[in-house]
């Protein structure tokens, strides 16, 4: 007989495990050609260990719905590789209660290693296209977040009206987003990269929508400088949500990520605010 703490530990396996194989059963009905047979054959791993742990426990398990619209949400909103890996990620979180188990129950190593080994060598088989452009989508974050943040705030010193800031910023960004877009098409189509019009145009449009975001306080309030604070909490969210997912796709160390991006974006708008600060007061530019 097993204790009552230990088999609440395995029940709790089984419940892991019996969820999962309903959320990859379902994507995989959505899936198509390759990606499709490998969330199947993920989908009935999942369901042999969870029957291989109910061994230990002779119990069923049903299994959590709302967990399974969570990352069936997450993998419509952010993509399936982001879905999977976040799923996998909160797996490796158990694994020191998985190696406990082992230690009593040899027989339970074998479905340790299938965890860790097979399920991680078939998630990095899964192709997503989205993911092939994350870099071209990193630059275009990256560098509408840096000038962008860094223009806005000299703007808002040397000038001191939100529409006017707003406007100029708007154009400003647009601009920058097509240079971009074109000079990413240029540098892949060197490089011979097979679709470098694609590449551009995730370049493109990640530099856009973080141009819309940060501009748009600029259009909606009377002070320039709660609107440029607010655009700057805009631009950390931005970094916040994108490097997490870059973490995530890529396993990187998030933190580290984080506070390189916030870094070197809130320094460019230091920087940038002192400038239209000397503009202003030294050199006697700016709109009245």
């Amino acid at each position: 007989m097993l204790e009552k703490e230990l088999k609440e530990k395995i029940l709790h396996f089984q419940e892991n495990e019996i969820t999962e194989h309903f959320i990859y059963k379902h994507l995989a009905k959505k899936a198509k050609g390759k990606n499709k047979e490998i969330l199947k054959r993920i989908g009935n791993d999942e369901l042999r260990h969870y029957n291989e742990w109910k061994k230990f426990t002779g119990e069923d398990v049903k299994p959590r719905k709302l967990f399974i619209l969570k990352y069936l949400l997450i993998a419509k909103i952010f993509g399936l590789t982001f879905s999977l890996k976040l799923m996998e990620k909160g797996e490796r979180n158990a694994e020191k209660a998985y190696r406990e188990i082992a230690k009593l129950y040899p027989e339970a190593e074998k479905i340790i290693d299938d965890e860790e080994k097979h399920e991680k060598i078939l998630l990095d088989m899964i192709e997503e296209e989205k993911i092939n452009y994350v870099s071209s989508m990193v630059l275009g974050l990256n560098d509408a977040l840096v000038e962008l943040t860094g223009a806005l705030a000299g703007f808002t010193f040397a000038l001191q009206k939100t529409l006017l800031i707003g406007v100029v910023g708007l154009i400003t960004g647009i601009a920058a987003s097509l240079s971009m877009a074109s000079s990413e098409y240029l540098a892949k189509k060197a490089e011979e990269f097979d679709k470098p019009l694609k590449a551009s145009f995730y370049t493109g449009l990640s530099y856009i929508l973080a141009v819309l975001m940060l501009v748009f306080p600029f259009f909606i309030l009377a002070n320039p400088f709660v609107a440029l604070a607010i655009s700057l909490i805009f631009a950390i969210l931005i970094i916040f949500i994108f490097t997490f997912f870059i973490s995530v796709v890529k396993e990187r160390d998030f933190k580290k990520l984080f506070l390189e991006m916030a870094i070197i974006s809130m320094g460019i708008a230091g920087i940038s605010f002192a400038i239209g600060w000397f503009i202003k007061a030294f050199m006697n530019i700016g709109i009245e």
